[in-house]
C-alpha cells in the first residue's frame, strides 16, 4: 500500500530538529477573540498607559520625576500603609470567617435550602458597596443608628465606650460586609472539589477527622484559601466609594489621597495622584500574579 504523501509531508513539516511545531490556528479562529482584545485595549491597556504617562506630568505641564520622589513622603507612605493595613485585616478576617461559613454550608449537613439562601445572599452582599453600604451602616451603627439606640436603651453607649463607625474598626466592619460573602462564593467550589474517596481512604487507614483535615484536606485547600485571601486583599485595596461615603474623604487611604490630589481644591497635584495610582497598579499586579500561581496549584487537585 502506497503511503499517503500529504500525511508524510505534514509530519515532516511539523517536526524540525526533533521538536514538534505547535499546530497552526486558522485566522478565522482569531476573529472570535478579537472583541476581547479590543475591549482590553480600550478599557485596560490604554487607560493604564495614559495613567503611566500622566504620572510624569508636573504642575507646569512638563514631564518630571518629582511625582515619584514624593511617593516616599510621610503623607503618601501613611496612606499606603493604612490601605495595606485595612486590606490585610479584612482579607484575613474575611477569609477565616468566610471559610468557616462555606465549610458549614458545604459539609455541615445542613438542608440544601440553607445553601441556596447563603449563596444568594453572598452573591448580593459581595456586590453591595459604595454609598448604599455606607448609608446602611450609618443608619445602623451611626451615632443615632438603630443598633446604637438599642444599646442605649439597655444602658450601653457604644461611642462613649470607645467604638466609632468612622474609625479603623468601623471601616473594617463595613469592609467585612462584602469581604466575607466574596470569600464564601470563591471558596465553595474548592470545598466541593474535595473528593469523597480521600476521606474514605483516610478513614480506612485509621485517620481521625482532625488528622484528615491536617494532612489531607488543608494541604489541598491551602493554595485556594491563600489565593482567595489575596483576591480579598485586592478587593479592599482598591475600594474607594465606601470609605469616601463613610468618612467624607478624611480617612487616610491611598484611594482617597488620589481623589484629593486630582480633584481637591487645597491639595491639587494631579501628577502626584496619578503616581500614587501607578503604585497601586503595581501592588495590584503583584497580588494578581501571586493569585494566579496559587490558583494553578489548587487546580491540580480538582482535575
Amino acid at each position: 500500500m502506497k503511503p499517503n504523501s500529504s500525511t508524510n509531508s505534514q509530519s515532516v513539516n511539523s517536526t524540525v530538529g526533533g521538536a514538534k511545531r505547535p499546530p497552526r490556528i486558522p485566522i478565522g479562529h482569531w476573529l472570535g477573540v478579537l472583541p476581547f482584545f479590543v475591549f482590553s485595549g480600550l478599557f485596560l491597556i490604554g487607560p493604564t498607559l495614559n495613567l503611566a504617562y500622566r504620572s510624569f506630568e508636573g504642575l507646569d505641564g512638563g514631564l518630571t520625576l518629582n511625582n515619584y520622589r514624593q511617593l516616599a513622603s510621610d503623607t503618601v507612605m501613611n496612606a499606603y500603609g493604612m490601605s495595606i493595613k485595612i486590606s490585610l485585616t479584612t482579607a484575613i478576617l474575611g477569609g477565616l470567617i468566610g471559610f468557616l461559613v462555606a465549610w458549614v454550608v458545604s459539609m455541615g449537613g445542613l438542608p440544601p435550602r440553607f445553601r441556596l439562601i447563603t449563596s444568594t445572599f453572598s452573591g448580593v452582599a459581595a456586590n453591595f458597596a459604595g454609598v448604599p453600604l455606607a448609608s446602611a451602616f450609618v443608619f445602623t451603627l451611626g451615632r443615632v443608628g438603630l443598633v446604637t439606640a438599642l444599646f442605649k436603651a439597655f444602658g450601653i453607649n457604644l461611642y462613649k465606650s470607645g467604638f466609632s463607625l468612622y474609625s479603623f474598626l468601623g471601616l473594617t466592619l463595613v469592609y467585612l460586609y462584602f469581604q466575607i460573602p466574596l470569600m464564601v462564593l470563591t471558596i465553595l467550589p474548592a470545598l466541593d472539589g474535595l473528593k469523597r474517596e480521600w476521606r474514605e481512604a483516610a478513614e480506612n487507614l485509621g485517620a481521625t477527622q482532625i488528622q484528615y483535615w491536617r494532612y489531607v484536606a488543608l494541604p489541598v485547600l491551602t493554595p485556594s484559601i491563600l489565593g482567595t485571601m489575596i483576591l480579598l486583599f485586592g478587593n479592599a485595596f482598591g475600594a474607594h466609594a465606601t470609605a469616601y461615603a463613610l468618612t467624607g474623604g478624611l480617612f487616610d487611604l491611598a484611594t482617597l489621597l488620589i481623589g484629593r490630589q486630582i480633584s481637591g481644591d487645597v491639595l491639587h497635584n494631579p501628577g502626584l495622584g496619578y503616581a500614587v495610582a501607578m503604585g497601586m497598579v503595581i501592588i495590584m499586579a503583584f497580588s494578581i500574579l501571586i493569585y494566579s500561581v496559587l490558583q494553578r496549584r489548587s487546580e491540580r487537585w480538582l482535575k
